[in-house]
């Protein structure tokens, strides 16, 4: 068990090891689903390439409207952003689908795996080891390892593109804009990173503290153990205990709810001041005609699809 992890003196598990052979079975449990796993892949570009299409046309119906241009184009763009709209619609649904086929087939491997695997154990292996750390391996790290790879594979790849893709598309229209946003960008990353570290420290703690009180409600739940503990007169400080690592679990969902409703929200500040960026610059590069009217709207629409990958970027350290 130890080589998904560095145990420490208590038996509970730090931070996971990046080595060859973690990635190698890493590897080994994902080639079943690989026909899945590209299409998935795939899906997920064509769903970035979708967003990023919409703001064009977006943009499209504006120039058009301020020209005065025909009617037909005006409904024909309406048109294509409608479509542009069922599309991703349709690829979401898709993702959706082999996220959640690719998800449960690993969750199955994954347990068997690991049951498997606890069964050949020695005796000692099980004098050492805390049952409910065994079980909590077989829950809850089970299910956190299916959406690291299933959710969190699927959004940073098309974040990814959908980044690359909105910055490109940016700096066509107008360079300089797209310059101006992207001085944001780092004051957007360094809190994204610490916060990171924060949610990652603070999940691993609360994995642990469930780990313990499925190991304490496992021994307590049995026989052997409900017997050992009426004859030793101490439920209340069986009770405490466990109301004690309780506590601190809700402790920190508190303080975990709480710093990534202030991480939004910087974000969502970080977001709106690029905005007024984008309104305020291209605005008054388009009344002095440096600009289209409809490329300014382009642009600030592409901005909100910018910081979206970013935030599902900084977010992902957190779930692997």
């Amino acid at each position: 068990m130890r080589a998904f992890g560095e145990e420490n003196k208590n038996g509970n598990y730090n931070r996971a090891v990046f080595t060859r052979e973690n990635l190698r079975r890493v590897g080994g449990f994902a080639k079943p689903h690989s026909r899945k796993i590209a299409l998935f892949l795939l899906t997920s570009v064509f769903s970035a390439l979708v967003v990023v299409a919409a703001p064009l046309l977006a943009g499209r119906v504006v120039d058009e409207i301020v020209a005065g241009g025909a009617l037909t184009t005006v409904v024909l763009l309406a048109v294509a952003i409608g479509v542009f709209g069922l599309l991703e619609a349709f690829f979401g649904v898709i993702n959706r689908l082999l996220s959640s086929q690719i998800g449960e087939g690993l969750i199955f491997q994954l347990r068997s795996a690991v049951f498997r695997h606890v069964q050949r154990m020695p005796v000692a292996f099980f004098m050492r080891t805390r049952t409910g750390a065994l079980v909590s391996r077989l829950n809850n790290d089970v299910l956190g390892a299916q959406r690291a790879f299933a959710n969190t594979l699927s959004g940073v790849v098309s974040s990814f593109v959908q980044l690359v893709l909105t910055l490109l598309v940016m700096g066509s229209l107008s360079w300089q804009v797209t310059l101006l946003t992207l001085v944001i960008v780092p004051i957007f990353l360094i809190p994204a990173r610490y916060m990171g570290r924060r949610l990652a420290a603070m999940r691993r703690e609360a994995n642990d503290l469930n780990a313990t009180m499925n190991d304490q409600m496992t021994e307590r739940f049995n026989a052997g153990g409900a017997t050992l503990v009426k004859l030793m007169g101490e439920p209340e400080a069986e009770a405490g205990e466990f109301d004690a690592r309780a506590g601190r679990v809700r402790d920190i969902g508190v303080r975990t709810g709480f710093a990534m409703g202030v991480f939004m929200s910087s974000l969502t500040l970080l977001s709106t001041l690029a905005l007024a960026v984008v309104y305020g610059v291209g605005g008054w590069s388009a009344l002095s005609g440096g600009l289209e009217a409809g490329s300014v709207v382009s642009l600030a629409l592409l901005l909100t699809r910018l910081y979206a990958p970013l935030t599902t970027l900084s977010n992902a350290r957190v779930e692997i």
